[in-house]
């Protein structure tokens, strides 16, 4: 470890990478800070029922948000990365990817208000599935691949704080008694539109690039590109959040809310964890390219660090979820605290995996397996949460969530040292 730390670790280039490590960590505390700031205020202003609601409509939106996304924020930024000096390459990239993503953007809009004319669950609460989808505009537009392939990460912490500031003072604006409950997704998306209209604007600005139509062929080689990615984040989204949904089919919005709340806490734990994986990932997709044998070296550093921290994080969590959920979301969510004990480790369990997967794997072109690791979580969590859940509720979706993830880490980490990609020297 001592290796990583010497003069010679601190090229240019990894100047670079610990500049954005530092911009995404304090997006990454304000990104923890905001909401342990607004969810104890939500949880006991809104309580479990009217809460549950609110997660079940982001959990079925989300999954328009990683549609739209379609894998492009790895698969994108790994083009960006590589081809930041040649602005014509660059200006077509972002143009076919954006392009993608409007297409896209439009098709989901109908999908939805499909379900919500058509579906009794959604029809009786339509305003706020409508609301909750300026939140997959905000995303679309969005450009995050963009700033990470340039790496420049600060643009991405200007943009992504200043939709959560917005999103977290108007809650204590306006957010009044549980009867304002409709207005929480509507004020989140007001945030995330912002923040995506400002982000096209920057790139216009102050990256030159001219937003114009690019042929089908560009246009087809960034859809084959970001393919397996999207086969990935679709799967990863079975055990991730698409938990709130599945639940919210076999239960009620309390039961959905008892879950959620705890699920957020964790969630909340595992941003902290992120920034230096996203600081890294074009640093690493690059070392790659031009030496294995320094780019698995760097890996395993990055392992046995991140592994160790998260490690410490998971365990505090375990042994203080009493006092956590009593103190941050209140005594109406006392059936939080088993979910937050259940799911303590996922931290960890997903720092590792992030290591494997997105930092080891993409960089070695191993896509192709990874889908294939993260379809057979999918299917593995699915099939759990139905055997569970309608017996054990919240108790048996967090053991499905947390199976599911021993899971994935677990073959990863033998597929990789098969493939002998796994360094700790």
């Amino acid at each position: 470890m001592k290796n990583l730390f010497k003069k010679k670790a601190f090229t240019p280039e990894k100047r670079v990478v610990v500049e954005n490590f530092f911009s995404l960590s304090f997006l990454q505390a304000a990104d923890y800070a905001l909401p342990l700031i607004s969810l104890p205020y939500l949880v006991r202003i809104l309580g479990p029922e009217k809460f549950g609601l609110i997660a079940f409509a982001q959990a079925f939106i989300q999954c328009f948000v990683i549609f739209t996304d379609y894998g492009f924020n790895l698969s994108a930024t790994r083009e960006i990365s590589i081809n930041r000096e040649d602005k014509e390459k660059v200006s077509e990239v972002f143009n076919s990817v954006l392009s993608i993503k409007l297409c896209f953007l439009a098709f989901s809009f109908l999908v939805l208000t499909g379900f919500i004319f058509f579906v009794p669950k959604f029809r009786g609460d339509g305003l706020i599935y409508l609301f909750t989808f300026g939140t997959v505009i905000g995303s679309a537009l969005l450009p995050i691949w963009f700033f990470q392939g340039m790496e420049k990460m600060r643009y991405i912490t200007f943009l992504n704080i200043s939709a959560k500031l917005i999103f977290t003072i108007l809650i204590f604006v306006f957010i009044k008694n549980s009867q304002d409950y409709i207005y929480v997704p509507l004020l989140n998306s007001l945030g995330f539109l912002t923040a995506g209209i400002y982000g096209l604007w920057i790139v216009h600005k102050n990256f030159k690039v001219r937003f114009s139509r690019q042929s089908f062929k560009s246009v087809k080689y960034q859809l084959k590109e970001g393919w397996h990615i999207f086969i990935s984040g679709v799967s990863v989204s079975l055990y991730t959040t698409s938990n709130a949904l599945i639940l919210g089919l076999f239960t009620n919005n309390t039961i959905v809310g008892y879950y959620s709340a705890g699920e957020k806490l964790i969630r909340a734990v595992q941003k902290l964890l992120a920034p230096l994986s996203n600081a890294v990932y074009p640093y690493v997709s690059k070392l790659a390219s031009e030496s294995r044998e320094n780019a698995l070296s760097f890996i395993g550093k990055l392992i046995i660090i991140i592994g160790s921290g998260s490690f410490v994080i998971s365990l505090a969590i375990f042994l203080s979820a009493p006092f956590i959920t009593n103190t941050i979301l209140g005594r109406q969510y006392q059936e939080s605290i088993i979910v937050l004990r259940i799911l303590a480790f996922l931290p960890f369990l997903t720092s590792l995996t992030t290591m494997f997967g997105t930092q080891t794997m993409l960089p070695f072109n191993l896509k192709a397996a990874l889908s294939k690791i993260f379809i057979s979580a999918g299917i593995l969590n699915i099939i759990l949460a139905l055997a569970l859940t309608p017996i054990y509720k919240h108790i048996g979706m967090s053991i499905a969530v947390l199976s599911t993830e021993i899971f994935v880490m677990v073959v990863m980490f033998f597929y990789l040292k098969h493939k002998r990609l796994i360094s700790f020297k």
